[in-house]
């Protein structure tokens, strides 16, 4: 029995282990960038659609040939070019046949190939497939030697490293995908504009990025839409191959409906934003009230986008809506630019459009002048014969008498003759019917046109200033396909500066309604709709044992400034307040009243505040004057308005009328003073100064008045009727006296009631 043969196994190396790891996933990610997921920038193809479309093109699914399965395709890619899964393959078919993903599709799909609003395309055996005539022009000269090939996967077939064609697929088609470390981001553009691109980069080898884009005017999407990005954004984008662009849906003008009303009709949407996520994003705007102008959004699409938009009212400013809408929603946002690429040598970079544009002539004049060389080896072969078959008719008897004579006349021929074997061979092969005299002259005719075609041939190869005349010749054929008046090249993205982003009033964001707001003495709210009767016992509706403590009108769109003891004030939207109905919401659940002390006012505002000054006043006489839109915070913890002293208080929060100049405060001790309100500093957040000095007691109450005027205040007794002091020259004095006893009739509880009419708070006069 022979001894058994043991395998010795190769020698182990000793690598560290972080080592092994990097090497291998280096092998790994180069793979992943160069085989998988950027273009090259001569075709804009990645190797799955380079070879999607080699093996539609075997199958001869040329635009004048029937639709084919899509899996027949799909079959031939993985088993023969693309060793990887079906599903992925086939994803990447569908998309090359998306109208709305590619500017000009290179598969012309049949059946369900997805749709904008996001669906899925159907499984591939039900759909159908051909290619498209701008795929048939991406590979025009595959057969004239112009590329090389490369062996498969298996080595059992050839590839093409790269496609021929004139076509500038990568910007007129774009591209994305993400590799290790890196990615690509490229929108499509518009074809004819890159064709007069290329024309003047032709002239002008040297031209910069920002010269092109006098060709170039920027993206050209699928779906149109508008880029409202500065000239100044777009070319950086362009000249440093990295960037965005900020993309807008394109609005329809309003549509006039009966009674004055109107409706909005978005009518292109932004590249690659699926139209059903985005009535997904505008009805959530509705249901939540973000958007409390819009009532209604409908999708009335068919073949062409219609997104209809309702507003509340007919009042709405139609460019507020769409303002608020590009704003909120994914009817504007911003595609990426990241010009990465595989340069002729495989190699990844970041070109700006100069050097891409520039890579793609490059090419094309290799493509040029190789498929010269090819056409010229051609001509010399045919030549070669036709000399031969020269040779033949001149010596027609003594070939035919070779022929019938000897046992093998080749040898003999080229010999005698000095014919080449090709020569001979054709001459052997030739038939009977072609020893004419006429087809003596047809050969030298086209012996002497294939001279002549040769001169022509060697002359482009050897003349690089032909080679551009001929590629400008070769451009301007491609771009009548695609010029500006056809349906396929008319630019569908327009390019316009947009204004510059404006705030958005919350008038214009909410509608103007009257409402009556209510708050109770243990810190109840509520808004009733309308101005009510403030006297009205239907108004002011209580729970046992609690009574009013601020009642007045206002617009659901003011903001309510509610200050506290402590000094702090707080922040609430009229238009969030509960509803009328009840007895309303604790006040604490809304803002963080807890240690803060009873409140001490509640004013309305409008919003931003507009020219709204408020006197601020605390318990031991000291104030100041404070802007309503600097003291607004809508925040749950409000901003602290006055530091206090030990032992103080926040007394009063009171709106200065308009025209009011001076201003008038009494003390416990009813002494009164009156003073030019400018005395008073203008501050956010601060102490004050002294108002009135006090032996015993603090200050009872202050407000603003105008000096013409008066002082006017309600007699007692219920008779409503106001007592006016016209002459305050015994109580005029400098800010911070002790003053002098109030007129006679003055109220006893020491308050200027009725004054500033603190429960009118109507704010639509400010």
């Amino acid at each position: 029995m022979p001894p058994k043969t043991i395998d010795v196994p190769e020698p182990f190396h000793d690598v560290a282990f972080d080592e092994a790891l990097s090497q291998r996933y280096l092998v790994y990610a180069l793979s992943t960038i160069t085989a998988r997921s950027l273009p090259d920038v001569r075709d804009g193809l990645k190797p799955v659609h380079r070879r999607l479309l080699w093996a539609m093109r075997l199958l001869r699914l040329d635009p004048a040939s029937a639709y084919k399965k899509c899996a027949r395709v799909v079959g031939d890619t993985i088993g023969k070019y693309h060793p990887h899964g079906d599903q992925s393959v086939y994803d990447a078919m569908v998309r090359l046949a998306q109208t709305f993903s590619l500017r000009y599709p290179l598969v012309d799909g049949q059946g369900n190939f997805g749709n904008v609003d996001g669906d899925n395309a159907a499984a591939y055996r039900y759909t159908e497939a051909r290619l498209t005539q701008t795929a048939v022009e991406l590979m025009e000269g595959l057969d004239e030697g112009t590329v090389g090939f490369r062996p498969t996967y298996n080595n059992e077939d050839e590839e093409p490293e790269v496609f021929p064609g004139l076509f500038p697929n990568l910007l007129a088609n774009g591209a994305s995908g993400i590799a290790v470390g890196m990615a690509t981001a490229i929108p499509p553009h518009n074809a004819a504009e890159l064709i007069d691109a290329a024309a003047h980069l032709i002239d002008h080898p040297e031209a910069t990025s920002t010269e092109l884009l006098a060709y170039v005017r920027g993206p050209d999407l699928p779906t149109g839409g508008l880029i409202v990005d500065t000239p100044a954004a777009i070319r950086e984008a362009y000249e440093t191959g990295r960037g965005a662009f900020r993309v807008r849906a394109r609005f329809a003008e309003p549509e006039k409906l009966g009674g004055g009303a109107w409706q909005l009709v978005v009518a292109e949407i932004p590249f690659q934003v699926p139209k059903a996520k985005l009535i997904e994003q505008i009805a959530a705007l509705v249901i939540d009230r973000k958007l409390p102008i819009l009532a209604d959004v409908r999708d009335e699409s068919d073949e062409q986008v219609r997104i209809v938009l309702e507003p509340r009212s007919r009042t709405v400013d139609p460019a507020t809506l769409i303002e608020s809408l590009y704003r909120l929603t994914d009817l504007e946002v911003r595609i990426p630019l990241n010009l990465n690429v595989l340069d002729a040598t495989r190699t990844p970079r970041v070109m700006s459009l100069a050097q891409a544009l520039s890579a793609y002539v490059a090419h094309q004049v290799e493509v040029l002048v190789a498929r010269s060389r090819h056409r010229l080896a051609k001509i010399d072969d045919r030549v070669e014969l036709l000399d031969g078959f020269l040779i033949a008719f001149l010596n027609l008897d003594r070939v035919i008498e070779i022929i019938r004579t000897e046992d093998e006349p080749k040898p003999v021929m080229i010999a005698e003759f000095g014919l080449t074997d090709r020569q001979a061979e054709a001459i052997l092969n030739m038939r009977l019917r072609s020893l004419r005299r006429l087809e003596e002259m047809e050969i030298r005719k086209e012996r002497d046109a294939l001279a002549k075609e040769r001169e022509g041939l060697s002359a482009l190869i050897d003349s690089p200033q032909r080679q551009r005349t001929r590629l400008k010749k070769d451009l301007a054929k491609l771009r009548v396909r695609y010029a500006e008046d056809t349906a396929l090249g008319r630019r569908r993205t327009t390019i316009a500066e947009a204004a510059p982003t404006r705030e958005i009033p919350l008038e214009a964001m909410i509608e103007r309604e009257p409402i009556t707001v209510i708050l109770s003495r243990r810190g109840w709210i509520r808004a009733m709709s309308g101005h009510r009767d403030l006297a009205a016992a239907d108004t002011l509706k209580f729970k046992e044992g609690d009574g009013p403590l601020f009642a007045f009108h206002a617009q659901t769109t003011d903001r309510l400034l509610l200050a506290s003891a402590q000094g702090r004030v707080f922040t609430l939207a009229a238009d969030r307040l509960p509803g009328g109905r009840g007895f309303g919401e604790p006040v604490r659940l809304m803002v963080d009243l807890e240690g803060e002390g009873a409140p001490v006012a509640l004013v309305p505002v409008p919003r931003g505040g507009g020219d709204l000054k408020l006197l601020v006043a605390t318990s031991d006489g000291r104030g100041f004057v404070a802007r309503a839109a600097e003291i607004v915070a809508e925040t749950r913890k409000g901003r602290q308005l006055a530091n206090l002293r030990a032992g103080a208080a926040l007394a009063l929060v009171r709106p200065i009328p308009a025209g009011a100049d001076t201003a008038a405060v009494v003390g416990d001790n009813r002494k009164l003073v009156v003073f030019p309100l400018n005395e008073l500093p203008e501050m956010a957040r601060g102490s004050g100064v002294q108002l009135q000095r006090y032996r015993d007691g603090g200050l009872s109450d202050a407000t603003a008045i105008r000096l013409a005027d008066g002082l006017s205040w309600p007699m007692g007794g219920g008779s409503g009727r106001i007592r006016t002091e016209t002459d305050l020259t015994a109580w005029r004095t400098a800010r911070g006296a002790g003053g002098r006893i109030a007129p006679n009739g003055f109220p006893r509880d020491n308050r200027f009631s009725g004054l500033v009419e603190p429960s009118s708070g109507d704010t639509s006069k400010n």
